[in-house]
Parts: structure tokens; sequence; C-alpha cells
């Protein structure tokens, strides 16, 4: 296996930070990758740490799957430029999988996300058609919440430090209105036929199971998986992990099997 950590350009002039892990050609099963994305820095995990364990989940992803596997840093996060917006990070999404088409021409590609990275990641891929399937971890089925008490969610982002920038945003109402547009429980239905996993933590400090019950019911063909005992950092648990790249290799085998 080999890594490389290449900066991904984004909208906004933005450039991601990433890490890419690829198999050696003489293990690696089709022209298959798949995108990791974190979840929103909370009071514990600030914007400078979030999503540095995922390199290690795209180095695991390629030695067990024998895919290309890239984990992207949002901007506002860790190396990465710019400062967070809901948009902002849906196109960071977008960014990811133009990314791995550009350098390999994927004839699939799967995005899989934890907490908010799994919503964002989700509403992308239900407009774009290059992204085979994704899975969602612990994501939340709309930012209702953060729409209610935006203020507190800007201030909080602030403190984090996933907003440096003290000017941003430029168009406060126009970042705030983004909260209650974004709705990743209308882009799971979007998503129909392709598959969708969504994972979460019975014990899920914050967010609740049912969000995972409204994404899997409105994409009607999901596959729910309710991780016992489990709480909100999925990423952390090994049952989750195994759960999610059992799933993707399944899911693989079975589109080959359509073919």
């Amino acid at each position: 296996m080999t890594s490389e950590k290449p900066r991904i350009a984004s909208t906004d002039g933005v450039e991601l930070e990433s890490h890419l892990a690829e198999p050696d050609d003489e293990t690696q099963v089709g022209n298959t990758a798949v995108v990791f994305l974190h979840g929103f820095p909370s009071g514990e995990v600030w914007a400078d740490r979030i999503g540095a364990d995922l390199p290690e989940l795209a180095d695991r992803a390629a030695a067990q799957l024998h895919w290309t596997a890239l984990a992207v840093r949002f901007r506002g996060c860790g190396e990465s430029t710019g400062d967070f917006s809901l948009l902002g990070w849906i196109d960071d999404v977008h960014a990811a999988v133009e990314y791995l088409h550009g350098r390999s021409s994927p004839e699939r590609i799967w995005v899989c996300g934890f907490g908010t990275g799994g919503a964002v990641g989700l509403i992308a891929a239900a407009y774009d058609v290059q992204v085979s399937g994704v899975a969602v971890a612990g994501s939340p089925a709309d930012f209702d919440d953060w729409a209610a008490n935006p203020n507190r969610l800007l201030a909080h982002a602030k403190r984090v430090g996933a907003i440096s920038d003290a000017t941003f945003p430029a168009d406060v109402d126009a970042w705030k209105a983004q909260l209650r547009r974004i709705r990743a429980v209308e882009a799971a239905e979007m998503l129909n036929p392709r598959p969708l996993l969504v994972l979460h933590g019975s014990e899920d400090e914050l967010v609740p199971h049912f969000d995972a019950r409204l994404l899997a019911d409105a994409h009607r063909r999901a596959d729910l998986r309710i991780i016992g005992g489990g709480g909100h950092q999925l990423r952390h648990d090994p049952r989750a992990v195994a759960v999610l790249l059992g799933w993707l290799g399944r899911q693989e085998a079975m589109q080959d099997d359509e073919l």
C-alpha cells in the first residue's frame, strides 16, 4: 500500500487537506474508490484535531478492501483553508469526488461520513450520479436544531476554530438560512435506488437514533444498523467500523454480480 497527502482544490479558493491510500497494483480489486468524511468539531475535539484519525481508516480500507481510499478534512478543519458553512462542506465533498475522477477515473466511488460529514456527504451524493452509494454514521436527518439557534452555532464554530476569519460570513443571513434549507432526509429519498447504509448508536448523546430511522425510511431501501450501546463517536467503535467496511465490500460484490 502507498499513501500521499494531496491538496484538493474546492470552491472559493479553498484547499483541502487530504490523505490518499492506494493498494499495491497486485492487490487492487477493480477500480473502486471511497471517500471518508469527519464530523463537526465539538468542545472536546476542536477544528485543528477533528478528522485527524481518518487517514488510519483510509489505510485500513485500502488494505482490507483493496480500493483507493481518500480521507478529507473539510474547510476550516485541520490544515484545510477556509471557514465552515454547510454549502461549503457540500462543495468540499464534490471536490473530493472530482479529484478522484480526475486522478484515476474509478468505475465506482462510495461516500462514507460520520456525524455532520455523513449528512453533507449524503446531500452531495444525491446530486452526483458519479457516486455509487453512501454510508452515514451518527448523522442528523436535518439541521433544524442548529437553525433554531444559529447565533449559538456561529459562536461555537468560531470558538472551536472552524471559523477563523473574523469577517466571515460576509452574509450572515444567507449562512443561517442554509441551516434550515439543507436537509439530509430529503437527500436520502433522492439517493434511492443507489445503496444507503445508516449506522447509529443506540446511546448516541448528540443525534437521536430517531434521525437514523427517518433517513432509512426516506430512502425506503436503506440498510439500517443500530449499534447497541454505541455512542455518537462511531468512528472509534470497532463494531461500527467492521459493519461499515463489511457493507462496502458486500455492495461492491453485489454490483459486480449485476454486471
